[in-house]
């Protein structure tokens, strides 16, 4: 056992791995779920595929009934959100630790995340840790350092509440690696549908409007950098091409977050900004999409454009 991750009475705890079409990945993750530092008993293993292929959900059966109290959810359509909503609802207990298909616990997650629960105050609602990236490739010399957390990367050490003092303002908890308290997500009306990644829709925040909506209805949400995950950050992803695509996408994100949590305000008062940010990267546009030459200039154009589409264009139905 962990110096720091010391256990008492301990809340039911249900780990759930949400996946699409990615069977090899959720072989690992399983793995590293079976090298916990505590014993299986004392969490269960949920995984919801949502939408894979026939041959991929074929070889999710076979990989799930080969872990250890493992139980699978099969749903016919993609979408982070729904299955992490029919995850919550099957969990059948007091807490569930969201983990992405493509990373993998370290030995004592599901220790440390048992110790954050008893440690706090009160009950959090919301638990985020780290999330540290392991390379299937180099990340390129271009790739603007602002711009790991796109990657889905959180380093920050140390522990506190959200948009607290004892951490940085910026920090938002990631689905990749986020500990839930049920009965709090389910009367909130889990996480929103309508927002999520689908295909090459790279909506997000999903966990961002969710985390801040329960904190600013009263509950805790717990930042801890003891939890931690270990990330596979795709080959794929390192391209101009994609974050470019992630950046606009991120763009639209903040405009339906910021209507989602009530603060449309917020929206109109930034956008002269992102208007002038876009007139002035425009130029920039010109490069070739695969080159990375004045990517500075042309990730801050393709968040302003997501933006300000979405401010004058983008319709949501709130209710999702």
């Amino acid at each position: 056992m962990s110096d720091d991750c010391t256990s008492q009475s301990e809340p039911r705890l249900t780990v759930c791995l949400c996946t699409h079409n990615r069977p090899a990945y959720v072989r690992d993750c399983l793995a590293g779920l079976r090298k916990q530092t505590v014993r299986s008993e004392r969490f269960g293993v949920l995984v919801v595929d949502s939408g894979s292929p026939a041959a991929a959900g074929a070889e999710l059966v076979g990989i799930v009934a080969a872990h250890p109290g493992g139980r699978l959810v099969t749903l016919d359509k993609p979408g982070v959100s729904l299955a992490r909503n029919i995850g919550a609802r099957a969990a059948g207990g007091d807490y569930i630790a969201y983990i992405d298909d493509d990373a993998v616990p370290a030995t004592d997650w599901v220790e440390c995340i048992i110790a954050a629960i008893q440690q706090a105050p009160s009950p959090p609602a919301v638990i985020g840790g780290r999330i540290l990236p392991v390379w299937e490739a180099p990340l390129p010399s271009w790739w603007p350092a602002s711009l790991r957390g796109v990657l889905s990367i959180i380093e920050t050490e140390g522990r506190g509440e959200y948009r607290g003092p004892d951490l940085p303002a910026t920090l938002e908890p990631y689905g990749a690696n986020v500990t839930m308290r049920v009965p709090v997500l389910l009367a909130a009306g889990g996480f929103g549908t309508k927002v999520g990644r689908r295909g090459d829709i790279l909506l997000s925040d999903e966990e961002v409007q969710l985390a801040w909506r329960l904190q600013d209805a009263g509950h805790s949400a717990l930042y801890d950098s003891r939890i931690v995950v270990y990330h596979h950050i795709q080959r794929v992803r390192l391209t101009p091409a994609w974050l470019l695509s992630r950046l606009y996408w991120q763009g639209v994100s903040t405009v339906i977050s910021r209507r989602l949590l009530g603060h449309p305000g917020a929206v109109w008062r930034e956008l002269p900004r992102r208007l002038l940010v876009a007139l002035t990267c425009a130029p920039a546009t010109l490069c070739r999409r695969d080159s990375p030459d004045w990517i500075a200039w042309r990730w801050r154009f393709a968040y302003a454009r997501g933006f300000i589409q979405a401010a004058f264009r983008w319709r949501l139905n709130l209710e999702g």
